[in-house]
């Protein structure tokens, strides 16, 4: 986005740097990267960061609103709803497409939202390795608001461990060596000192929670949960595995509820130049005349399951729980990334932490996507270069 910067940065490639840089990723944990890491990072321009992080503090006025619990409620699903809901998520995460207005501008659209916990501790050793790689000027940075690396980790700890024990501390996953992002789940233990429980390794005893810490039954106070319900409803063959809806007494950083309070399903209650115009289903009295450009979207779904780019009112008529659906005006993803054959498209994902005192979250750092295939994502950018996860460096303000 930074013209200069990407001709540098362009004219310096090679693929030997290339493969030494993913050599270096690999090695944090080896054998645990398993999902494609792109060959640059993206160059983000002060008044462009801006833009995002004003949009987020609009989408947070309405987070921090007092009839925001109200008016999300009817979010969670009662099969997946889980005691002893906090009163706010510990971490959010906002995803901007980078976009090109009507007078063919770029400028961000925000594309989701999540109450929960995406690469936190990966990103951490990513961006700075990708920064060495990149030859990053010193007036860029991947975090926001003064932090950096040993800030960032120390604030991600006091928000998970705080003033427990790490051994009572666990982050929860669903076969955790079976998902593609579980190199983050490695960073995390390196980090926190806690351990990864798969759920059906939990242990149950009234409404205590135990796990089996290298052979001794261990309590657990605080899972750090990065379980999704949606997920884990379509496992199969899971056996009997423990209820986590039943009154359990545990701390939840962040809490499962959240996943679903901010998501999709608060986009409609966003009034924001740079969120589009988003509508429940079942609320619309008339549909727009021109629906090709929108998306329709399943509420309760992850990873861009059962989005309908191209919609038409038979796609419409097919609903049959239109209380469950959003209909989304469609983005321009600008072709913005020069790369050696065609343009790429990218996605900023802004991390945002909420401690236990603070009044709003804070922006600390991102993660981003390049893509060059109709959606962002590795099934529609299978066999091409110039794609997959990176990092956005930001220009200091």
């Amino acid at each position: 986005m930074i013209k200069e910067l990407r001709q540098q940065f362009n004219s310096n490639f090679t693929k030997e740097k290339y493969a030494a840089y993913i050599k270096e990723i690999e090695s944090l944990h080896p054998g645990s990267l398993d999902f494609r890491v792109a060959e640059t990072p993206i160059f983000i321009p002060k008044d462009f960061t801006k833009k995002m992080l004003d949009a987020c503090e609009d989408i947070i006025d309405v987070i921090v609103d007092e009839k925001f619990i109200t008016v999300t409620e009817r979010g969670i699903p009662a099969n997946v709803k889980v005691p002893h809901q906090n009163n706010h998520s510990h971490f959010i995460a906002f995803d901007f497409g980078i976009c090109q207005n009507d007078n063919g501008q770029l400028e961000p659209q925000l594309i989701e939202m999540q109450g929960f916990p995406t690469l936190f501790a990966f990103q951490a050793f990513h961006s700075e390795i990708t920064a060495a790689y990149a030859d990053l000027p010193s007036n860029f940075s991947a975090y926001l608001n003064g932090y950096d690396k040993t800030s960032y980790l120390k604030l991600f700890k006091e928000i998970i461990v705080g003033d427990l024990n790490s051994e009572n501390v666990i982050l929860l996953e669903i076969f955790p060596e079976q998902q593609k992002t579980r190199i983050d789940f490695y960073c995390t233990e390196e980090v926190l000192g806690i351990k990864t429980v798969c759920l059906t390794k939990l242990i149950a005893e009234g409404t205590a929670l135990f796990y089996d810490n290298n052979g001794v039954k261990t309590p657990i106070k605080r899972i750090y949960n990065r379980l999704i319900f949606d997920d884990l409803q379509k496992q199969e063959g899971l056996g009997e595995i423990i209820d986590l809806t039943k009154n359990y007494d545990v701390e939840w950083v962040p809490h499962p509820n959240w996943f679903y309070r901010i998501s999709k399903f608060t986009l409609p209650f966003i009034k924001n130049a740079y969120v589009p115009q988003t509508y429940f289903l079942n609320e619309l009295k008339q549909m727009p005349g021109d629906l090709e450009n929108y998306v329709l979207k399943p509420l309760f779904s992850f990873a861009g399951m059962g989005v309908v780019i191209d919609v038409t009112q038979k796609d419409i008529d097919e609903v049959k729980d239109p209380e469950n659906w959003i209909l989304q005006r469609k983005v321009k993803y600008a072709d913005v990334i020069e790369t050696p054959d065609i343009l790429a498209k990218a996605e900023i994902r802004l991390f945002y932490f909420w401690k236990d005192g603070w009044t709003r979250p804070k922006a600390v750092h991102n993660l981003a996507r390049l893509s060059k295939g109709k959606m962002i994502g590795t099934r529609y950018n299978k066999d091409k270069e110039w794609v997959g996860g990176t990092v956005a460096f930001f220009e200091a303000p």
